[in-house]
C-alpha cells in the first residue's frame, strides 16, 4: 500500500470537513503520536467517545474475543451480547426496554420517530409537535438537523420537516408558553454540547418534566455527550433528579467502537412494535461486547471519583492560566466536560486556539467559533492534565501582544 499523508485527504474523500493537520498513527491512553512521532495531549477524546482513552487492553481483549466468534448476524437473530448489553443498561437507568443503533444521531432518530407513534397509538395523529431548543444538537440525519436548534446546519436542503419548534434554552416560562395538547415530545441535552456546553438549570427541568406530565408528552433527554460518566453521574439525569421517559447514547458508549442506544420505559417502548423500527448493523456483537465492558469499568465508585478530581484538577489549572493570560469570561459544564468561553481579546477566535494548542502538542475542541472545549479521557492521569495545561499555556502566549 503507498503511504499516504494528510495532505492526500482533499484528493480522495468528500470536502466536507476540515480536519486539523495532525494524522495520528499510534495512541495509548490520553496521547496520540503522529506520523512523524510527535506526542500529543489529548483533551478531546474523539470528541467524548474514546472515554477509556485509547488502546485500553481490556476492551481491546473482548473486542478480539467476539471477533473471533462472529462479526454480524442482522437482527434476524438475538446475540448474548446484545441482551447483555440492554440488562445492564436497564439495571443501571430509569429504562424498561433499548434499542440499539450505530450512531447518536440514529439513536435520536429513533427516539423523535417513537414520540410520535406513542402519541399516535395513544392520542391520535394530530398530537405530534416537537419542541426543541436554540442551539441543541441532535445529530445529521435530516429529521435530527431540523430538530436541532441550529439552522446552519439543516439550511440549504430543501423542505423541512414539520411540526418542530424551538424554543430559547434553560426559559421555562417561554415552554409553559409554547406545549399544547399538539405536543407529542420535549427534546433537550441536559448540557448542550456543540451549542458552547452550556448546562441546563435544574429548575428549567423540573419545570419540562412537569409540563410533559401535564401535557401527556414525553421527555427526551438526549444524553449522547454526557453519558456514561462523562460528567461525574453514570447518567447526567441522575445527578439533576429529574427523570426522562426516552434517554439516548452514543460517544463514550463504545469506548470508541461505534454504537448508539435508546433507551424507554416499558409503555413507551412498546409502540416499537414488530416491523415498525429496525437497522441493520444497530446492536452488532463486536460493538455491543465491547459497550458492555466499557459499563463495567466506568460504572465503578473509582471512576467517578476520579472524573471528580481530575474535573476539579482541569478547572483550577484552566482557573490559573486564566489569570496569566485572560483568554474566558466564563467556564461551564460538568465533569470532564468543559466549556470555556472566551474573552474579547479571543472572541470568535476559538479554532484559532485549538490551532496554536494542536502546534504545542494537545488535541483540544470548539464548541462554536466562541467557546474552547476540553473532553480529556475519563482514564486521564494526573499527569496528563498537568501537562495538557501546561501545553495550553504555551499556546495561549502566542496570542500574546
Amino acid at each position: 500500500m503507498s503511504k499516504l499523508s494528510r495532505k492526500n485527504h482533499d484528493d480522495y474523500l468528500f470536502p466536507n470537513y476540515a480536519p486539523l493537520a495532525l494524522m495520528p498513527e499510534q495512541a495509548k491512553g490520553a496521547r496520540l503520536w503522529d506520523t512523524d512521532q510527535k506526542e500529543y495531549v489529548d483533551f478531546a477524546a474523539g470528541v467524548a467517545v474514546s472515554s477509556l482513552g485509547h488502546c485500553h487492553p481490556e476492551l481491546i481483549k473482548v473486542l478480539q474475543e467476539q471477533a473471533n466468534k462472529f462479526w454480524h448476524v442482522s437482527n434476524l437473530l438475538t446475540t448474548r451480547p446484545a441482551i447483555e448489553l440492554a440488562k445492564q443498561l436497564v439495571e443501571v437507568s430509569f429504562a424498561d426496554k433499548v434499542i440499539f443503533s450505530n450512531s447518536g444521531a440514529e439513536a435520536n432518530e429513533a427516539a423523535l420517530k417513537l414520540a410520535r407513534r406513542f402519541a399516535v397509538d395513544h392520542h391520535g395523529a394530530d398530537k405530534h409537535e416537537i419542541i426543541a431548543f436554540d442551539n441543541s444538537f441532535h445529530g445529521r440525519t435530516f429529521f435530527t438537523v431540523c430538530v436541532g436548534g441550529q439552522a446552519k446546519y439543516s439550511d440549504g436542503f430543501g423542505p423541512k420537516p414539520q411540526g418542530i419548534k424551538h424554543l430559547p434554552f434553560n426559559d421555562a416560562d417561554a415552554l409553559a408558553a409554547t406545549i399544547s395538547e399538539k405536543t407529542c415530545a420535549v427534546i433537550l441535552e441536559p448540557i448542550q454540547g456543540e451549542g458552547g456546553v452550556v448546562p441546563a438549570t435544574k429548575e428549567f427541568l423540573h419545570k419540562a418534566r412537569q409540563l410533559c406530565d401535564e401535557y401527556g408528552a414525553l421527555l427526551i433527554f438526549d444524553e449522547i455527550q454526557t453519558g456514561l460518566m462523562r460528567t461525574g453521574n453514570l447518567f447526567c439525569y441522575q445527578g439533576l433528579e429529574v427523570e426522562p421517559d426516552i434517554l439516548t447514547l452514543a460517544k463514550g458508549l463504545g469506548g470508541g467502537f461505534p454504537i448508539g442506544a435508546m433507551l424507554a420505559r416499558q409503555q413507551v417502548a412498546e409502540s416499537f412494535s414488530v416491523g415498525v423500527h429496525g437497522t441493520t448493523f444497530g446492536g452488532n456483537p463486536m460493538a455491543c461486547a465491547v459497550a458492555s465492558k466499557v459499563i463495567e469499568l466506568v460504572n465503578i465508585e473509582e471512576m467517578q471519583q476520579g472524573v471528580k478530581h481530575n474535573s476539579e484538577l482541569l478547572k483550577n489549572g484552566l482557573h490559573q492560566l486564566n489569570k496569566e493570560h485572560p483568554f474566558f469570561v466564563e467556564m461551564r459544564g460538568s465533569g470532564l466536560l468543559i466549556g470555556c468561553e472566551l474573552s474579547e481579546a479571543f472572541a470568535q477566535r476559538a479554532n484559532d486556539v485549538v490551532a496554536a494548542a494542536l502546534e504545542q502538542g494537545l488535541l483540544m475542541l470548539v464548541a462554536g467559533p466562541n467557546v474552547a472545549r476540553f473532553a480529556p479521557p475519563l482514564v486521564a492521569t494526573e499527569r496528563d492534565i498537568e501537562e495538557g495545561l501546561y501545553r495550553l499555556g504555551l499556546a495561549l502566549s502566542s496570542f500574546e501582544p
